[in-house]
């Protein structure tokens, strides 16, 4: 009996991930006119190995005390409907 090993180039890892990061930041282009419409926004700032979406909240969304219902109810919620392999979304804080 033979028994094979089978490698996957570490680039095939990497295009999975920017084929991820891309449909991510095909919905947060979905979301962002309503964020806008209240003055706000929403920025990509990168993925965790373990998929989760890091984003920077921007405008009248970096200081709203609505904000973590926002983006968990809202923006997380339709990310993770839209890309069932994303974990979760998190904030980050503006430098």
């Amino acid at each position: 009996m033979m028994l094979f090993t089978i490698f996957v180039p570490s680039n095939i890892e990497t295009m999975i991930d920017l084929e991820l990061e891309n449909k991510v930041k095909n919905v947060i282009e979905q979301i962002r006119p309503y964020l806008q419409a209240d003055g706000g926004d929403v920025e990509y700032v990168d993925m965790t190995d373990e998929k989760v979406v890091n984003l920077r909240l921007l405008g009248m969304c970096g200081n709203c005390p609505h904000s973590q219902m926002t983006l968990k109810n809202g923006i997380e919620a339709a990310v993770i409907r839209a890309i069932p392999e994303i974990k979760g979304v998190e904030s980050v804080q503006t430098i």
